[in-house]
């Protein structure tokens, strides 16, 4: 598997959790974990609750993913 070989969904975030985690509901109704990617923290960009994002998942693990972009 390529680093490219990566599943990006679109959804929003339901909850703000500690340490830059968030539960994101996705366009297909599931929830997931997700937490901030390292471009985003080190720009100090902010996620807030209600925020429509993108976040991508690893094809081993669709339970927890990375925000890439709001």
């Amino acid at each position: 598997m390529a680093k490219e070989d990566v599943i990006k969904m679109d959804g929003e975030v339901v909850d703000v959790l500690p340490n830059a985690m968030f539960r994101i509901k996705l366009s297909t109704g599931n929830q997931v974990m997700g937490y901030i990617s390292g471009k985003m923290r080190q720009n100090d960009i902010k996620i807030l609750l209600g925020d429509n994002v993108e976040i991508e998942f690893s094809p081993y693990d669709l339970t927890k993913g990375r925000v890439v972009r709001l």
